[in-house]
């Protein structure tokens, strides 16, 4: 892996121009080795409104949102900018976010996709027209919603930005985005790309850097303002919703999640672990549709539990960067110390059946811990109920499909879940029973920019890829026209 020194700090980008300040440069670090990365600039209240002035004028006073094919053309070139510098953004977000390269590569090749994807469909953006009596004619049109603002979480920063930008410029809208502190230099190189795109306007796209949540709090609040892409907690969502109230935006919200695994005892148990393996632990357990809980029909959980902590004792945990390495750090010593409070009171709760820990040795500065496997049999416990985000997974056992059911719907979320059985009628009966935005059969984790993921219940609003995509950032307009009037 090479990494190539950063030695300007990490700057906001407004109105195409590169803005520099005289706040205190702020340290990146990476978290597998906890070393200095490079630095970056904090942003402001008033940065955030310079930022979201420029935007609307941006809207206001040019024919972006006229413009589809200058849409499409300005998303292509950002693909292809992304692409030419892919390797470069591989090596950098395995630095800065610990994850495995495969990860990040899979992370680059997704983000270039879903860019050249919504530029497709900028250029099929369609109304419609019917006439409701003798000479009647209603017209109604797409029109872009108005100014974005896109708040980014750092557990997949380039996909998880542009999921949400892809669609917003494809639409005719014009951005401010913020991008997460803990990895600000990731962002900066996509910004670089975006900022070479000779078919992107100047101030369409802007991005402020955080300070603590100065600069979120002045996005959600402003009433030039008009729409939110979040993705993120369901706690910090609710914050967001509710800070948007007064001035009624429109929220784009993918939320916090606790996927269930139900595995029926004619399932594929070695393809169940073999699938649940990477569907766990995939960044380090850090992602919001990994597998959270597994719920296993009370017949196999004894060879289930056996094939499992087989394969959860057999990870190698190393730097993203180590072809050996199968899972990668958490993000940092905070969450890592979290996560080994959670394996304590799941020991307490639960009974372990493998129990992670912090390696030593040469792995010992960074924020690695093993994977952690625990059998429960109450479903209340906060363990069962609530996002824990890192390698720690609830073993849990039913005995018919109904319970199964009622399992695997007794949280409130509903962001992804997955089924392994071999029975063709039972997956389509259960996929459909249970309240989730995406069901895997016989897999996990399986994303494409082309089939759309949201939440249900408090797993958030509205749905991000896929042609749905579009439409939190587009409006529907009426008009009407009576023949003879004109």
């Amino acid at each position: 892996m090479n990494i190539a020194k950063i030695d300007a700090p990490a700057r906001h980008y407004i109105g195409g121009e590169w803005v520099h300040t005289d706040a205190e440069v702020r340290q990146s670090f990476d978290p597998a080795t906890g070393e200095a990365l490079g630095g970056w600039l904090p942003g402001s209240a008033e940065l955030a409104d310079q930022a979201i002035a420029v935007a609307r004028e941006a809207f206001d006073r040019n024919d972006w949102s006229a413009s589809p094919r200058q849409r499409a053309a300005a998303l292509q070139e950002f693909a292809d900018r992304m692409e030419a510098r892919r390797d470069e953004l591989t090596d950098l977000i395995v630095a800065e976010n610990g994850k495995l390269r495969r990860e990040a590569f899979g992370e680059m090749m997704g983000s270039i996709s879903e860019a050249r994807y919504y530029a497709g469909l900028a250029r099929n953006i369609f109304g419609r027209t019917f006439e409701s009596a003798p000479g009647a004619l209603s017209l109604l049109h797409r029109e872009a919603a108005g100014v974005v603002a896109i708040i980014v979480p750092w557990n997949a920063p380039v996909t998880l930005l542009v999921r949400s930008l892809g669609p917003a410029l494809a639409a005719g809208c014009t951005v401010v985005i913020k991008p997460a502190p803990q990895t600000p230099l990731i962002h900066r190189v996509v910004m670089e790309c975006l900022a070479a795109c000779p078919s992107l306007p100047k101030g369409v796209v802007n991005s402020v850097n955080e300070n603590g949540m100065e600069v979120g709090k002045a996005l959600v609040a402003s009433p030039e303002v008009d729409v939110i892409s979040f993705t993120g907690s369901s706690a910090t969502g609710k914050a967001i919703m509710a800070a948007a109230a007064p001035t009624l935006k429109r929220l784009s919200l993918e939320l916090g999640g606790k996927a269930p695994a139900v595995i029926f005892d004619d399932a594929d148990l070695d393809l169940a672990v073999k699938e649940l393996t990477t569907g766990s632990l995939i960044m380090a357990g850090q992602m919001c549709v990994a597998a959270a809980r597994f719920l296993v029909h009370e017949k196999v959980l004894p060879s289930f539990r056996e094939k499992m902590a087989a394969s959860y004792r057999a990870v190698k945990v190393g730097p993203g960067a180590s072809p050996d390495s199968q899972m990668g750090s958490l993000i940092d010593h905070d969450n890592r110390a979290r996560v080994s409070r959670l394996i304590e009171q799941a020991g307490d709760e639960g009974r372990m059946v493998v129990k992670g820990s912090a390696p030593g040795g040469s792995l010992a500065a960074g924020a690695f811990l093993t994977p952690t496997l625990f059998e429960i049999d109450d479903v209340r416990s906060p363990l069962v109920q609530e996002e824990l985000f890192g390698p720690i997974v609830s073993l849990e056992s039913f005995a018919d499909e109904k319970e199964a059911v009622q399992k695997a719907n007794a949280t409130r979320y509903g962001l992804a879940a997955s089924l392994f059985t071999s029975d063709l009628a039972r997956a389509t009966r259960v996929s459909r029973a249970i309240r989730s935005g995406t069901v895997w059969l016989n897999c996990h984790t399986r994303l494409l920019a082309e089939g759309e993921t949201g939440g249900y219940r408090q797993s958030g609003l509205g749905r991000l890829h896929g042609v749905e995509g579009l439409n939190d950032f587009l409006e529907t307009k009426h008009v009407y026209l009576e023949s003879g009037s004109i």
